[in-house]
């Protein structure tokens, strides 16, 4: 008995020191692993709780800018590396994939984009008509700001002419968007004695009269803004992939050098990530110390922050993680986990195209996401999905309905859907481009648009959670598209097998692991990803 229990007291003092010593590895390999993550959300608490803090001092404008500098730094900084990423990555990803997988792709990640942009609405409508946070007016509504006027079909016309841009350079850095002007219209007599003007006239002593009268007309003149057209540059870098594809050997060359380009970009952006987390910090305790009045957030205005946080939650954390599930039956939670410091960053910039580089980063390196897919739907998931934008904006058409006490029927219902929907796929990756794009949609039901000036208070709060969520919906589709995608995928690598080609950072775990070394034949630069 005395051998056999120290023969037990000996194998459990080996069993808790193994235990002990894997959990201090582990403990080690996690720190390593997510030690960025965890640095990013030491920063954001931290310039939350900075912010408040020095709220109390009341600096002038100048003052925050100052203190807001290291922020402004690494917007730039990732502003900096979003044009040459979504051109590399685009044209290699599409060069790597034949016309007919990309196709199939392409459909797959369309199909997931129109879906989860409709569910995000329908989620919006259903907890705003439950909710009701408009209820009691807007006599008492804080109103501050404004409004930029947009026309609805000189919106979608400027979306369709930013996917084809005259000039590749200046789409770089300049957006065309439709102004307005006024021209000064005077009213016409026909030959037969009558007017030509909106309200016609009998006789020629009234017609006289009128002559002398001047009318306004607004009307569009052509004009853009200084932002990156993401759009044109994406129609073009797939067209040019596809083109470069498609040409196989002769255009080897090209194909290496945009991949080249891109690894060089995640280089940087690797060391953009040591920066990350004091840019977070310092641009969020900037924004904090901006707002001029806190009491503003209350009744009515409470209630709506409210109800967008709570629509913006359920579409994150049970619509988006329940589609992932049933399509590839894993765990969404661990998907996400991966994410985090896309995530955060999210938050702090504000810009999901801001942080491409940071969720291209999360997803191949962190994730496993084959290069492939990442490249192709990540550019143009940050351009046209827009999740948390369409769920934002058709929540606060009806809010501005109910504070107006405006009822609206079935039919409107459903086209404040509808546009939402197409709005969100024309709102620019930059911060607060929503309110831009929300005219559209009130004025699709005949709501005044003076009304946005309501909301505008805690927009800057808002826009920063439903950016998330557009980056979140942005990589589920990532990992949905790869999912439905792998049969593709290892057919390809199959064919690169019996060709003899040598993967190097290509080779995920969804594809193929080639492992017959005795035909082995030297690369093609024909079939080279």
């Amino acid at each position: 008995m005395d051998r056999i229990q120290q023969g037990l007291h000996k194998r459990t003092t080996l069993a808790k020191r193994k235990v002990q010593r894997i959990s201090k590895e582990d403990v080690k390999r996690c720190m390593k692993d997510n030690g960025f993550v965890l640095f990013t959300v030491v920063a954001v608490v931290i310039g939350v709780i900075l912010g408040f803090c020095l709220r109390k001092y009341q600096m002038n404008f100048r003052q925050i800018k100052y203190f807001s500098f290291p922020g402004e730094i690494l917007m730039r900084m990732l502003q900096m590396l979003v044009m040459p990423l979504i051109i590399s990555s685009l044209v290699t990803g599409m060069a790597a994939l034949d016309s007919k997988a990309s196709g199939k792709m392409g459909i797959r990640a369309v199909i997931y984009y129109t879906t989860t942009t409709i569910l995000a609405v329908i989620t919006g409508i259903i907890m705003v008509l439950i909710i009701h946070p408009g209820a009691g007016g807007k006599e008492k509504m804080h109103r501050e700001g404004k409004v930029e006027e947009v026309h609805s079909a000189d919106a979608f016309m400027d979306l369709a002419r930013n996917m084809f841009p005259p000039n590749l350079v200046e789409a770089c850095f300049k957006q065309f968007k439709t102004n307005y002007g006024v021209r000064k219209v005077k009213p016409i007599i026909a030959q037969n004695g009558s007017v030509g003007s909106e309200s016609a006239v009998s006789n020629f002593s009234q017609a006289k009269n009128l002559l002398l009268e001047v009318t306004e007309e607004m009307i569009p003149i052509s004009g853009s803004v200084n932002a990156v057209n993401a759009l044109g540059l994406v129609v073009f870098s797939m067209s040019f992939g596809l083109v470069i594809g498609n040409m196989k050997q002769d255009g080897a060359i090209l194909r290496d050098f945009f991949d080249c380009l891109n690894e060089a970009i995640m280089q940087l952006v690797s060391v953009i990530m040591w920066y990350a987390p004091i840019g977070l910090l310092f641009l969020i305790a900037g924004k904090i110390m901006e707002m001029e009045d806190m009491t503003v957030v209350g009744g009515q205005l409470g209630m709506y922050t409210i109800t967008v946080i709570v629509g913006l939650l359920f579409h994150a954390l049970i619509v988006l993680p329940l589609l992932y599930f049933f399509i590839t039956r894993k765990n969404p939670f661990a998907f996400m986990g991966g994410l985090l410091q896309a995530l955060v960053t999210a938050l702090g910039t504000s810009s999901s195209s801001a942080t491409l580089p940071i969720t291209f980063r999360c997803l191949e390196d962190k994730i496993g996401l084959d290069k492939r897919i990442t490249r192709f739907v990540l550019p143009v998931g940050a351009t046209i999905n827009m999740d948390g934008t369409a769920l934002y904006e058709a929540l606060a058409a009806i809010f501005i309905a109910q504070v107006n006490n405006f009822e609206l029927n079935f039919g409107q219902i459903i086209t404040i859907s509808i546009t939402a929907t197409a709005a969100s796929i024309g709102a620019a990756g930059i911060p607060q481009a929503g309110l831009v794009t929300m005219v559209i949609v009130l004025t699709s039901v005949g709501l005044p648009t003076d009304d946005i000036t309501l909301i505008i208070a805690v927009d800057w709060f808002l826009d920063r959670l439903r950016t998330t969520t557009n980056v979140l919906g942005d990589s589920l589709g990532a990992g949905i598209v790869q999912h439905l995608s792998r049969h593709e995928l290892q057919k390809m690598d199959a064919e690169g097998c019996n060709s003899g080609i040598e993967e190097n950072e290509m080779k995920k775990p969804y594809q193929l692991i080639c492992q017959d070394n005795d035909n082995e034949k030297p690369m093609d630069s024909e079939t080279k990803m």
